[in-house]
C-alpha cells in the first residue's frame, strides 16, 4: 500500500496541470496512469493534422507559457513538446500502466483507497490519500455505436484514435461517421490525399472560423452569451452562406450555449467547407443499416465503402470504478454541480478539465483544487 495526500488519476494534461500546481505549493500527490505514457491521446491516439483550434492564449497549462517561437494554433507536434518540457520542469513521474479498477472512500479512516490493476504484472496494488482527484478527462474511452450489420462489413472500420493521415486510402471510398472537429479535420485529410470522401452528418452543426471563435471568446468576457451567439450565427451565414443544398443545417440555439450545456463543440473550418461546397466531400444523412461493403441511409439511398473511420467521440470511464459518489459526477462521468463550481465535491473528491471548457478550464481546475487542498491541509 502507498500513501500520499493526494491521488490523482490521469496524466492527460489536466492531470500535469494539477499535478504542477500541487508541487509549487509543496503538497506530495501520486499520479496514477493506465498508458506507458504521459498525454497518451496526443502521443498515440491523434491523427498527424491536428492542432489545438483555439488560439494558444487559451491553451497553456498553468505556470509555464509557451514557447515565443510557437504560432498562434499549435500543431500536435509542438504541445507533445510542451508536454514533455512541462513534465520535466516540474519533475512529474507519474506510475505507468495502472488501471484503476476502484475508488471509493472510507469512512472509518477519512481516506480515499484506490486500487490499480498494474497491467505489467498483473496484480492489483493499493493507494490511500485525504483526496482524490479525477483528471481521466472527457476522452477516456473511445466510443463506437452499434450499427445494425457493421460487423458484415469486409472493409477497414477504424475509429478516429486509430486514423493517422490519408495516405493509405488514395482513391478508396471512405465514410467517416460523425461531424464533429475529428470527422470533419479526418475528412479533408482524406480527400486532400485523393480519396473519394463522404461524412455522415446526423445533426445540425454550426461552422465556424477560428477568427469568430477567437472574438467570441473576446467579447464572451464583456457581453451575455445569448448576443455573442447571435453575433456568431450572422458572421457565419455571412461567411459560409447557406448550407443546406449540401446537407448541412445550423441548430436553433447559439454555438457557445451548445458547448457550455451540452458539451458539443462548434466545427472549426479548416478547409473541409469549401471541399463539401465543390463536392469533393459528399455529405450523407444517418446510417439506417450496412449489407457488406453497401450502406443504407435513412433517406433509403445506398452506397459502396472501402472503409469506415467511426468520429463518434468517446465515453468517460469513471462510471466504472468510482463508487460513492452521489454528488460530483453523474453517470456520464460530467459534472452534476454547475460551472463554476463544478470541480469539488464531497470527501475531499474533485475533478479537473471535465468542465466543457477545454485546456483553459483544466488549467483553472487544477490551481482551485490545488488552493483548496493547501487550504484544508
Amino acid at each position: 500500500m502507498q500513501e500520499q495526500p493526494v491521488i490523482i488519476v490521469g496524466a492527460g494534461p489536466s492531470g500535469l496541470a494539477t499535478a504542477a500546481c500541487l508541487k509549487l505549493q509543496s503538497i506530495p500527490y501520486i499520479i496514477l496512469e493506465r498508458e506507458d505514457c504521459f498525454a497518451s491521446l496526443w502521443k498515440k491516439y491523434a491523427y498527424d493534422r491536428l492542432h489545438l483550434h483555439l488560439d494558444k492564449q487559451f491553451c497553456v497549462l498553468p505556470h509555464m507559457p509557451f514557447p515565443d517561437s510557437y504560432p498562434r494554433f499549435i500543431s500536435k507536434e509542438q504541445f507533445i513538446s510542451y508536454l514533455d518540457d512541462y513534465v520535466s520542469y516540474f519533475e512529474i513521474s507519474p506510475l505507468y500502466r495502472r488501471c484503476v479498477v476502484l475508488a471509493k472512500f472510507d469512512e472509518a479512516s477519512k481516506k480515499w483507497i484506490v486500487k490499480a490493476r498494474n497491467l505489467s504484472s498483473g496484480e492489483v496494488e493499493e493507494f490511500t490519500g485525504r483526496f482524490l482527484a479525477v483528471a481521466s478527462g472527457e476522452t477516456s474511452n473511445p466510443y463506437k455505436p452499434e450499427i445494425e450489420g457493421l460487423n458484415t462489413f469486409p472493409g477497414n472500420v477504424l475509429h478516429s484514435t486509430q486514423f493517422r493521415n490519408g495516405k493509405a486510402f488514395r482513391d478508396h471510398n471512405v465514410l467517416v461517421v460523425g461531424s464533429g472537429n475529428s470527422g470533419m479535420e479526418i475528412a479533408l485529410d482524406l480527400a486532400n490525399h485523393g480519396a473519394k470522401t463522404s461524412i455522415v452528418v446526423r445533426s445540425p452543426v454550426h461552422i465556424l472560423s477560428k477568427g469568430m471563435v477567437y472574438l467570441g471568446l473576446i467579447l464572451l468576457k464583456y457581453i451575455p452569451v445569448n448576443m455573442v451567439d447571435s453575433l456568431m450565427v450572422m458572421l457565419s451565414k455571412l461567411v459560409y452562406g447557406d448550407l443546406t443544398k449540401y446537407g448541412i443545417t445550423r441548430p436553433k440555439q447559439g454555438p457557445f450555449f451548445m458547448k457550455v450545456a451540452y458539451g458539443k463543440y462548434p466545427v472549426f473550418d479548416v478547409g473541409t467547407h469549401n471541399k463539401i461546397k465543390s463536392r469533393k466531400i459528399q455529405v450523407l444523412p444517418a446510417i439506417s443499416s450496412i449489407r457488406d461493403n453497401e450502406v443504407v441511409f435513412e433517406n433509403g439511398k445506398t452506397h459502396s465503402f472501402d472503409a469506415i473511420v467511426l468520429c463518434t467521440g468517446f465515453k468517460r470511464s469513471t462510471n466504472i470504478w468510482l463508487e460513492g459518489d452521489d454528488y460530483l459526477l453523474n453517470d456520464d462521468g460530467i459534472p452534476k454541480p454547475s460551472f463554476p463550481n463544478h470541480w469539488k465535491g464531497k470527501n475531499g473528491l474533485y475533478c479537473v478539465g471535465l468542465s466543457r471548457r477545454g485546456l483553459y478550464g483544466a488549467s483553472a481546475d487544477a490551481e482551485n483544487i490545488a488552493n483548496d487542498i493547501n487550504s484544508l491541509l
